[in-house]
């Protein structure tokens, strides 16, 4: 080993404490990093496998009711590689113990051998017998959430009538990733769930016999898709069709695309903070060694190594801080990764996934590593370069300190000895002090923006299910009804107020910009579910137009004065120009607005209604949900409280769990940052205070020196963190926010003095470590420094 190596090892050992704490910087940026490509290649890969193993269709039309003959039209399609024909329909499953109908949605199989299309993973139990009618596959997590297993019985109401079928297998479906009862955006496996079918016996059931409500198609991967949606829309039209879209807006896929697409953002963003931070404490640590060995580097050259010689030993203490840190974060990536893979089986119904590594992640996380790391010690070895022997083994001419020192000197009279130490160090040193300042600001800044985040997550919430929806229970009828049906909840015992609401499924279009949704019809003054604006005060329901959400305004790329396009996508099908009035504040999905009876008069159905509001006695609430179970048009019920839970679990696990694992990198990131800036400043001033020592002065005392400084830098880094962490918070928020939920930027004293308060926990923890260093200082060893 040649002694420039001997004494990188040694070096390393003496700056152990700081040379830790930036790995420990850059070993979460890449744990973050490898963590995150993972879990998008995982989610990803599985994906794409699980579609192609069970041929999940690419293009699903939706008609009321289509002869089989029409199959073959469509498979005659150019581009089209398959077709299939299904029957589907809505049901209500009644469960012993459970007042409320829980909602299903049925499915036919064929019945002999396997789809061509959309076929279903088998979990538990055998396949369907054609023969035997009452036999069904149920939806695995719905059947987990309420004990049921191959060979109990089932009670569904299907078409209006009540059957009995007997469960002969437990099955997932690539097309139920994300499971959500009509309406909702949540999903709760204990309140939706799927019921499969033999082909026969479910178009007996809902009338299809010889006929369809559902086609589905696959598609070339070079064909062009819209050409296909427009000959299925022409084909199915006269049949009633209501609309034939792509994969890209099947719900669950959508949703699962949403939610790699949030992760793969996070994986490019928020990285290359974390090691941009590592680069500048880095950088600190490398100049401020360079400067303590000037002596050394003269003796270096001296002894006849090249600049390039010397200037690489500093380079390989760089390198192997930087490559020791990314190697820690690899490995914790990958067991971070394998432990949140199990969040994902749970949170999407696969059948399988297994963490896969992305090697790029690797390549990328040691790459980026160094080369943050690289450019800031390339900084520094150019002084190494530019020293001559001559030069560097004389002292560095003392700065001229007198412009500064006229800063405290009216002070002076006012503080102690320690204290004036502690002034002039501030005044005389200001673009180190300015370092600092800035260092400790960036971990001030991590800590507001999440913090602000987790606030964001709560305020969604709040919002969403305590001030815009005031409701207790939502009911969805089984079709558009006369307003008779709401005056039929109103008479009903233990029914306290009810709000009509009409929900179209559309269309909605500005130019090339598209969406997929509904348009919600509310009274004119809506009281139990409203729209609000950024003053969370009601938005009255006008006649002249329609009212969108920030995030649907800003997905189509309109705002109020403009004409919106909306296809309707039932009944007969009208094409509505309807201008926009208004924007609405809501946070939970995309939806739009219209008053009741002007979505109706466009419609040209008057006096409709597809659901209803419902304040009830919490008292009496068993016997209204007894009542709506038995009212054979009701197609659904679904309580706030239920919705809200099924929310918060949402939010709590898949992306939304990210917030608090960047909640805790962020604290590893502020104790790091502090702790650095004390330890740079006691190896810079290990001789003075050591000086101090001898010369009379206390251990407190020397301490005071030290840490008085750290306590004012940090007390300066403080609101200036606070303004860096106002503007990182858009940033983060944008990152989690998605067309299911939008998460804002939550601005609170509390969040503030929170993300303070851990600053200074930091600078405390720091102070503390530091402090036991000074406490055990050999003073010989310090004082052995010529000048």
């Amino acid at each position: 080993m040649s002694p420039l190596d001997r004494k990188l090892l040694r070096d390393l050992w003496r700056i152990k404490g700081q040379a830790i704490a930036i790995g420990a910087v850059i070993g979460v940026g890449v744990l973050m990093l490898v963590m995150m490509t993972g879990l998008v290649t995982s989610l990803d890969e599985t994906r794409r496998a699980y579609y192609e193993r069970y041929r999940l269709a690419d293009i699903f039309a939706p008609v009321t009711r289509a002869p089989d003959r029409l199959i073959a039209d469509l498979a005659a399609i150019p581009g089209v590689s398959a077709a299939e024909g299904r029957v589907t329909g809505s049901a209500l499953i009644d469960l012993p113990g459970v007042d409320l109908p829980l909602r299903a949605q049925a499915v036919s199989l064929p019945d002999f051998g396997e789809p061509r299309l959309n076929d279903v993973y088998l979990s538990a139990g055998r396949r369907l017998d054609s023969d035997r009618s009452d036999e069904i596959l149920l939806l695995e997590g719905f059947a987990k959430a309420h004990g049921l297993q191959p060979g109990d019985a089932l009670s569904a109401t299907m078409n209006g009538a009540r059957r009995t079928f007997r469960i002969v297998g437990l099955a997932q479906s690539p097309e139920f990733l994300y499971t959500t009862a009509p309406g909702e955006l949540a999903p709760d496996d204990s309140r939706f769930g799927v019921i499969w079918m033999s082909r026969t016996a479910l178009a007996a059931a809902y009338d299809m016999e010889g006929a369809f409500n559902q086609a589905l198609l696959s598609v070339g991967r070079g064909d062009e898709r819209a050409a296909v949606l427009d000959a299925v829309d022409r084909i199915l039209d006269p049949h009633g069709g209501l609309g034939a879209y792509g994969l890209e807006n099947h719900e669950s896929n959508r949703f699962v695309s949403e939610e790699i697409s949030g992760l793969r953002a996070m994986s490019s963003g928020v990285p290359p903070i974390f090691l941009g931070v590592a680069a500048f404490l880095l950088y600190i640590v490398v100049s401020r060694m360079v400067q303590a060995e000037r002596e050394q580097i003269g003796l270096m050259k001296a002894f006849g190594y090249t600049n390039v010689e010397v200037g690489a030993h500093y380079f390989k203490l760089i390198l192997a801080i930087a490559a020791g840190g990314a190697l820690a974060g690899c490995l914790a990536g990958i067991a971070a990764g394998r432990a949140l893979i199990g969040v994902y089986l749970e949170y999407f119904k696969f059948p399988f996934l297994v963490f896969q590594l992305d090697p790029q992640a690797f390549v990328i996380g040691f790459g980026v590593s160094v080369l943050a790391a690289s450019a800031g010690g390339l900084v520094v070895l150019r002084g190494v370069f530019a020293l001559t022997p001559a030069t560097a083994m004389r002292p560095p001419a003392p700065p001229d300190y007198s412009r500064a020192g006229r800063i405290g000197r009216s002070l002076n009279r006012l503080l102690d000895q320690p204290s004036r130490m502690v002034l002039r160090r501030l005044t005389r040193q200001p673009g180190r002090m300015a370092g600092a300042v800035i260092g400790i600001a960036a971990g001030m800044a991590l800590s507001v923006g999440m913090i602000s985040i987790l606030s964001g997550f709560d305020r969604t919430l709040a919002l969403t299910f305590s001030v815009i929806d005031r409701s207790d229970v939502t009911v969805t009828f089984t079709e558009a009804l006369s307003e008779n049906a709401i005056l039929e909840l109103q008479r009903m015992p233990g029914v306290i107020e009810v709000e009509p609401v009409r929900i179209v499924p559309a269309v909605l279009r500005n130019g090339l910009k598209t969406y997929r949704g509904v348009i919600n019809g509310l009274v004119t003054e809506p009281r139990l579910n409203r729209a609000v604006d950024q003053d969370v005060a009601t938005i009255p329901m006008r006649q002249e137009g329609v009212i969108l959400a920030t995030a649907l305004a800003d997905i189509l790329d309109i705002a109020p004065g403009e004409t919106l396009t909306v296809e309707v996508r039932e009944g007969r099908q009208p094409v509505l120009d309807i201008p926009v009035i208004g924007i609405a504040e809501t946070l939970l999905g995309s939806p739009a607005y219209m008053e009741l009876g002007a979505l109706n008069r466009a419609l040209r159905e008057p006096n409709r209604v597809s659901g209803a509001y419902l304040r009830v006695d919490g008292a009496q609430r068993e016997s209204v949900y007894r009542q709506l179970k038995d009212m054979p048009t009701v197609a659904g019920v679904s309580l706030k409280a239920d919705a809200r839970d099924a929310f918060q679990k949402l939010m709590d696990t898949g992306a939304g769990a990210m917030r608090y694992i960047m909640a805790a990198i962020a604290a590893i990131i502020t104790f790091g940052i502090v702790y650095n800036a004390a330890r740079i400043a006691y190896a810079e001033r290990a001789r003075d205070l050591a000086s101090l020592r001898v010369i009379g002065f206390t251990k407190g005392e020397v301490a005071f020196v030290l840490l008085g400084e750290l306590a004012a830098v940090t007390l300066v880094a403080l609101p200036v963190g606070a303004l860096l962490g106002y503007y990182l918070s858009f940033g983060i928020a944008a990152g989690f926010s998605s067309d299911l939920y939008q998460i804002p930027a939550v601005f609170t004293p509390e969040s503030y003095g929170a993300a303070a308060l851990a600053v200074i926990a930091a600078a405390v923890a720091s102070g503390w470590l530091v402090k036991r260093d000074i406490d055990r200082a050999d003073l010989i060893a310090a004082l052995k420094t010529r000048e």
